[in-house]
């Protein structure tokens, strides 16, 4: 085989090497940086692309996917000088990969330096039991704060989350001896009030028996007055109807005269030991004495 045409086969090789290596397949939710001749050129979205040989070149490839960055935990020191360790979790996406490239050095390692002096400034200016309480709170500031500083690098900071805070084994030691007396101090407010609801049930149960009694009582008295007075409208009814009926049969005075004689006859019976008679009676006593004289 003449010389020649092993040059060609080698160089026609090397030359489909050469273009094999420089098509490039871009995945979904991945970006490639290119530089042409020392200079950003341009950005690779997914999909089939072909790079010059010796003239462009790949600088990062960059996933834009969410990432998660859980930073190991750092000392931070609060108002009221108490230090505690604290982890925290930042969860970011990739919005700009030329930012992202050219913004900063070490993206990663800025974004934590950045983090842990924030975290210091927000915790430094609140207290301890401040800080246990307002987690939401920090979250929030430190997503505005980083989120804003990190704008210029092509970097969007979603969410951030304080995954542990851990004070001192004094202070936790203090803090669970608080709980413990917060907790007797609200079982006996809650058994003081117990005994205070059932003495006051108690107390109104024995209220109203008493009201029920005393109606009761009232409601025997009323019986009993409106049974006499029953008794009373019967007499006076019965008398009435005595009178009504000697007006009827036009009785005669000296019937009326008898008739009064014998209820005076009948109030001698009792235990009064003087009688007034009025005089028309005393004649008609004396008559009836004559007539008993004469049988």
């Amino acid at each position: 085989m003449p010389t020649a045409i092993i040059v060609t086969v080698i160089v026609a090789f090397i030359f489909m090497l050469v273009i094999i290596t420089n098509i490039r397949v871009v995945q979904q939710a991945r970006s490639f940086v290119i530089e042409r001749l020392g200079s950003f050129h341009t950005l690779w979205g997914n999909g089939l692309h072909f790079k010059i040989p010796f003239i462009d070149r790949i600088v990062k490839v960059v996933s834009l996917k969410e990432q998660v960055a859980d930073f190991p935990p750092q000392p931070v020191i609060t108002k009221d000088n108490v230090t505690m360790q604290i982890d925290t979790v930042i969860y970011f996406e990739i919005t700009d990969p030329k930012l992202y490239t050219y913004g900063v050095e070490h993206p990663m390692s800025a974004i934590e330096n950045l983090t842990a002096t924030t975290l210091r400034n927000i915790v430094g200016s609140m207290e301890l039991d401040q800080t246990l309480t307002s987690r939401d709170v920090i979250n929030a500031k430190m997503r505005a704060i980083l989120d804003e500083a990190t704008d210029p690098w092509g970097i969007k900071v979603n969410r951030v989350e304080l995954k542990s805070i851990t004070p001192p084994k004094q202070i936790l030691d203090s803090m669970e001896k608080q709980m413990k007396a917060e907790r007797e101090r609200r079982q006996a407010i809650l058994q003081a009030e117990g005994e205070k609801a059932s003495q006051i049930l108690i107390a109104e149960g024995e209220k109203q028996a008493a009201i029920l009694r005393a109606d009761a009582v009232k409601q025997s008295k009323i019986l009993e007055a409106e049974g006499e007075a029953l008794a009373i409208l019967s007499v006076q009814k019965a008398q009435a109807d005595t009178i009504r009926l000697l007006n009827d049969a036009d009785a005669k005075d000296s019937v009326l005269k008898l008739k009064a004689f014998e209820a005076f006859s009948r109030a001698a019976d009792g235990k009064a030991t003087k009688i007034i008679i009025p005089s028309e009676i005393q004649g008609l006593a004396g008559l009836a004495a004559g007539i008993k004289e004469i049988l």
